[in-house]
């Protein structure tokens, strides 16, 4: 959940097997498996005789549909191409457990598809999940080995929404550690209990976080679509850096109950998908879940779009008027700017009015929002920790397990986060009070809100991020800023969608709008997406090629 700036095996085994692939099982110490050597192969072909590499929700549905595959047989080739490609080749290392009944969930859904009895667009189809939200009968740990044995008694809502939907939950997906909320000189993507997930598209690079091991297995097509979860950035982020669209939905759209949490003020669970079509498929069972006792969606109900797929029309851009924040807090460089360029002249000739605009307060949330993070933190994650009948009940415990678990927890980064967190008070102090209604301001009234009514605009876009850096266990993640984070401090919807890419590296355009926009939003990105179709498979490459000078003659 946040990605923050520095202020702060045989097929069947596998298939079969509930275990964690921790780097201690690969025969590797935490510090060596975020800092592997290159890989030699470029190249890592897998066969795919069913055709699920890239295929979208309706493809894989129509097949179903007209048996010329099976639920069984999907899930089964999914697992196939972890096994080839997440376990062995590029080790990904973005799955970090699989679903043992798995194969028995898409058996029961074949028999009721043969009966005639259809739950929806998502009978039979496999999605994974980040490790921080509760599924049966697998761990949820949030990347951490205190809770490598924690077994949730029941499904965190949203899965049982998904599972009424009729989907497959196939496994669980790496994370940063904590969600990436541990360390000031955090290597996103690395937990003591995952390793490191790398980018599909270059595999010495970051693939961001907290929600890395969704956003590469997603564009690895591990699984059909997957679910992130984000405070700040920590779906667009990894959405952005590996070629998916990724939404952040407005908080309270989806119920957060069951998930392990950091801020109630910003977390929400979200669609992470390789098109906009899937993932306001995926985002139509995610709202269907129980709230929970969720305070945060007490509002959700009455702004629920009853279909978030039938606005994607190819002509939703057309009269809209549309700021660029062109002062965004991503850093320069030229392929990006390049892809900007492009992509502001592809929204003006889908109809669209785009207008430089400059959000006034960019910048001045920083500090409130994370005292509210380090507050919320301790608060809700302890809530959880007793609730779910965790072996852990307090930060203090959780500390003290990693500094006597240190040669595994905190050989690649320390826990300064938690630390901090640890001394804060309850929710009641003024302290906590005045940062949470100040960032929420500066966010939100004076900066979201302020800027659309001003200018008169229905949506704001920017860069997401940068390309996907390349990771740096030593010095930490080298973060070229972001896009997105007045609408994750405000708890408003944020989208991204492939824009473009650096020799290779995916660029991500983000969409951004007030509090319960997001049919709109999605409707806007999945114009762009037709016109500009710039997702790009991953290559699985060891690294970017370097391109030589030129040989100059004597």
């Amino acid at each position: 959940m946040p990605f923050l700036p520095r202020f702060a095996a045989p097929t069947l085994t596998l298939a079969l097997c509930a275990c964690a692939i921790a780097p201690q099982a690969r025969g590797q110490t935490a510090a060596e498996s975020a800092s592997e050597p290159a890989i030699a192969a470029a190249a890592f072909a897998v066969a795919d005789p069913h055709g699920i590499v890239e295929a979208d929700l309706a493809q894989l549905e129509r097949r179903l549909r007209e048996g010329k595959l099976s639920s069984a047989q999907l899930t089964q080739a999914y697992l196939d191409r972890i096994a080839a490609l997440d376990r062995s080749g590029p080790q990904l290392r973005s799955v970090i457990e699989l679903n043992p009944e798995a194969l028995a969930e898409a058996a029961r859904l074949d028999a009721e598809r043969k009966a005639g009895a259809l739950r929806g667009p998502l009978h039979g189809i496999p999605v994974l999940i980040k490790d921080n939200i509760d599924a049966t009968p697998m761990v949820n740990s949030a990347g951490s080995l205190a809770l490598a044995e924690h077994r949730p008694k029941a499904d965190a809502p949203l899965v049982a929404a998904l599972r009424k939907a009729g989907a497959i939950i196939l496994g669980k997906t790496n994370l940063s550690e904590w969600a990436n909320f541990r360390s000031i000189q955090s290597t996103s993507g690395w937990s003591a209990r995952g390793g490191l997930t790398r980018n599909p598209y270059a595999l010495d690079r970051s693939a961001c976080g907290s929600s890395s091991g969704t956003g590469a297995a997603i564009a690895a097509s591990l699984a059909a679509v997957g679910v992130g979860t984000e405070t700040d950035g920590s779906i667009l982020c990894p959405a952005a850096m590996n070629g998916l669209v990724g939404l952040k939905p407005s908080v309270g759209l989806i119920s957060r109950s069951g998930i392990i949490p950091i801020s109630a003020s910003q977390d929400t669970p979200g669609p992470m998908a390789r098109s906009v079509a899937d993932a306001a498929a995926l985002l139509n069972a995610l709202v269907a879940a129980e709230a929970g006792g969720d305070a945060a969606a007490g509002d959700a109900a009455r702004h629920r779009a009853s279909d978030y797929t039938a606005g994607l029309k190819p002509d939703a851009l057309k009269g809209a008027r549309i700021g660029f924040l062109h002062e965004s807090g991503v850093g320069y460089q030229r392929e990006l700017n390049a892809s900007l360029d492009r992509a502001i002249a592809t929204l003006r000739a889908a109809g669209a009015e785009v207008i430089e605009v400059e959000l006034a307060t960019a910048g001045q949330w920083g500090e409130a929002e994370y005292e509210v993070l380090l507050y919320e933190f301790k608060d809700g994650l302890e809530r959880y920790l007793n609730d779910s009948g965790a072996p852990l009940r307090t930060l203090d415990q959780l500390i003290a397990y990693n500094q006597a678990h240190a040669d595994t927890e905190l050989a690649v980064f320390g826990q300064e986060h938690l630390e901090r967190a640890a001394r804060k008070g309850p929710l009641s102090e003024p302290g906590y009070r005045d940062a949470a209604a100040k960032a929420r301001r500066l966010a939100g009234a004076e900066g979201i809100d302020a800027i659309l009514a001003k200018h008169r605009l229905d949506a704001l876009v920017a860069p997401a991020t940068g390309p996907a850096f390349t990771r740096d266990p030593v010095n930490g993640d080298h973060f070229n800023g972001a896009g997105y984070g007045a609408a994750a401090v405000a708890g408003y919807p944020s989208l991204t969608v492939p824009m473009g890419d650096a020799r290779g590296l995916p660029l991500g355009l983000a969409f951004m709008g007030p509090k319960w926009s997001e049919a709109k939003l999605l409707a806007y990105a999945y114009a762009f997406e037709q016109r500009t179709q710039a997702r790009i498979a991953p290559r699985f490459l060891p690294t970017l090629p370097v391109v030589e000078a030129a040989a100059v003659a004597p």
